[in-house]
């Protein structure tokens, strides 16, 4: 791996951070994501950013602390650059703070068009531990401009959900 040549950074925003709003926007359509039926606004969740030494964000996660059963949902990660270390090191940054939350399981949310993101969290860890059969069409009615079909050109329909087990 690269020499790392970025810092990352906590942020519990208190307002929405135009940076990070137009970071959603170019990488998810949206600041708005939809999960399991549920639609947030990213904007606004814990965060960890990575930047490079000049201040240009590289890299996000978003994830949402649930203290009622001990779980962290990573709600959305990208990378600029794939390859370089970034989404591994937001991930493991989110990882940690789980644990610091007390959270006994992280999980998260992708959809059937990305084998790469599957790919990347089985590597991590994760495991595959539910397949949501046509759950797009209630996140399309939530957010109409989730496309029809995606990566690879595989139509969008279902979401997978993955979880790893933090100790």
């Amino acid at each position: 791996m690269p020499k790392k040549n970025f810092d990352f950074n906590l942020e519990n925003p208190s307002g929405e951070d135009s940076e990070i709003v137009t970071f959603l926007k170019e990488h998810w359509g949206s600041k708005h994501i939809v999960s399991r039926g549920k639609k947030v606004n990213a904007a606004l969740l814990p965060r960890v950013v990575a930047r490079r030494r000049n201040y240009k964000l590289i890299g996000l996660a978003i994830y949402q602390i649930n203290e009622q059963d001990n779980s962290c949902e990573l709600i959305s990660i990208d990378a600029v650059i794939r390859g370089q270390g970034t989404g591994t090191q937001l991930l493991n940054t989110v990882e940690q703070e789980a644990r610091k939350s007390g959270c006994t399981r992280i999980w998260l949310i992708t959809v059937n068009d990305n084998p790469e993101a599957a790919v990347f969290y089985v590597k991590r860890g994760y495991r595959l531990v539910k397949v949501h059969l046509n759950a797009l069409e209630i996140s399309r009615k939530l957010k109409p401009e989730i496309p029809k079909i995606g990566n690879h050109g595989i139509p969008i329909m279902d979401e997978w959900e993955f979880e790893k087990k933090l100790k």
